[in-house]
């Protein structure tokens, strides 16, 4: 089987090649006007790795982690994900999600994005599919492209990139998943072959900007929406960027 082809990184630049506005840095420095509350983090390590305890001299929590990532859905990346439940403080009925004439000629599972038109399609086949809104790349980090789900993540951390954190010495290091963290409740990690592209389909923490261009090229969803999405789909699963 072929590889998936990208076309249109955000301004020439391959997020391959390093760090930029984009890699784990969605939203957008000008989507943190509105501060967001950041929940003190109780261990010493900011990556995403999960290292299966908290660190040196507290091996003692390790078995109540594992507990708690025990209670992660069976297909979401326990490295990837905060192992609380915020699901009750999402309300369901907050939602864009509608069923519409599939237009994009994409087989039963596929998911379809409108840049254009700020859509989200999943096809369902029988010529129908779900549409949701959704946020998209502002100018400059639009793109365009085949992916496929490489990863997924429940109530995911976010840790902004080390040039965005020297431009914002204000923001955390590494923000705990959660209802105020801006990848909101769930995350699909896009992938190329076996390479992480650095996009996501993610939720938000400012539900208000669905349908503009605000991201860093991510794609954001309401988070009722993203966790209707994310159930119905499963690592593999083809994405289209157009």
């Amino acid at each position: 089987m072929a590889s998936a082809q990208y076309f249109g990184y955000p301004q020439g630049r391959d997020p391959y090649a390093g760090e930029y506005e984009g890699a784990y840095g969605d939203p957008y420095e000008p989507d943190f006007d509105r501060p967001t509350r950041a929940r003190p983090r109780r261990d010493p390590y900011y990556g995403d790795r999960d290292r299966g305890g908290y660190g040196p001299g507290r091996e003692s929590t390790a078995p109540a982690r594992r507990a708690r990532l025990a209670s992660l859905p069976a297909d979401a990346d326990p490295a990837y994900s905060t192992p609380l439940d915020y699901d009750d403080q999402v309300d369901p009925n907050v939602s864009a999600r509608t069923l519409v004439d599939d237009p994009t000629g994409q087989p039963a599972g596929a998911i379809t994005i409108d840049t254009r038109e700020r859509k989200l399609y999943l096809s369902l086949g029988r010529g129908q599919a779900y549409e949701y809104g959704v946020g998209v790349g502002r100018q400059g980090f639009a793109w365009k492209g085949d992916a496929r789900i490489g990863r997924k993540a429940f109530w995911p951390g976010w840790t902004p990139p080390k040039d965005m954190l020297l431009r914002r010495p204000d923001l955390p290091a590494h923000m705990e998943g959660g209802i105020d963290n801006p990848l909101g409740a769930r995350a699909l990690y896009l992938f190329n072959g076996n390479r992480d592209t650095l996009f996501r389909i993610h939720g938000t923490n400012e539900p208000d900007t669905i349908g503009q261009a605000v991201s860093s090229g991510c794609i954001r969803m309401l988070n009722a929406d993203v966790i209707d999405l994310y159930q119905r789909v499963s690592k593999g699963t083809r994405v289209v960027v157009r």
